[in-house]
């Protein structure tokens, strides 16, 4: 189920709203969040206590926060965390960013024209976002990005990073097989064409997209 972030605070078609009817639709029995393994007890604690999430990794995505998270005692799902950002990875890449805007515009200037690409090319329709052509659209917009840019900002490039997220779903997956449950993965809708192209190569699970429960 691919995320918009703060846009899910700002859309009127794929807003929290949207996102918990979606969630409440597809009953899932684990939720794989985008949230780093270290930092999900800890929100999750916080939540218990207070009933409020300060914990700063967490705060960026608001659909775990508002959503996935206040809905694991209704639905009674396991929440799986399956992001393998860390906070050292995250300052590295933006000042290597920030300095390559002027060490090399037009490497930078080239990965903006891209993201305007995409920008111009996709929406935020849920139903949009959840096609075959959104993915396409993805990732045509974001191959100067990671062409450019990923071998040199290591691990927090863009084939690294979501290689690395999906070492963590497909782990959960291997520790979960035989279950027969049913999992949803909540994750930033840009990554998702990636993930899809490894999850079709696994035999044992059953691929369905998020509109089949919504329709």
């Amino acid at each position: 189920m691919g995320m918009i972030h703060s846009g899910h605070l700002r859309s009127e078609e794929y807003s929290l709203a949207v996102v918990e009817q979606w969630v409440r639709a597809i009953q899932p029995d684990y939720v794989m969040v985008e949230i780093p393994p270290d930092r999900l007890p800890i929100a999750i604690r916080q939540y218990e206590q207070t009933g409020e999430v300060t914990e700063t990794r967490s705060l960026v995505y608001p659909e775990f926060v508002q959503v996935a998270l206040p809905l694991r005692d209704q639905l009674h799902y396991e929440l799986i965390p399956v992001s393998a950002w860390t906070a050292e990875m995250s300052r590295d890449r933006s000042t290597k960013l920030e300095i390559w805007k002027h060490t090399r515009p037009d490497d930078t200037a080239e990965v903006n024209a891209g993201y305007s690409w995409l920008a111009d090319h996709t929406s935020d329709d849920p139903f949009e976002i959840h096609t075959d052509r959104y993915d396409e659209a993805v990732r045509r917009g974001l191959e100067p990005y990671s062409r450019l840019f990923n071998d040199d900002l290591g691990a927090g490039g863009w084939e690294n990073i979501t290689g690395a997220h999906y070492a963590l779903i497909t782990s959960e997956l291997d520790e979960h097989k035989g279950e027969e449950k049913r999992f949803l993965i909540m994750f930033g809708a840009w990554h998702k064409y990636w993930f899809l192209d490894h999850l079709r190569q696994r035999k044992d699970i059953v691929l369905r997209n998020p509109t089949e429960f919504v329709k």
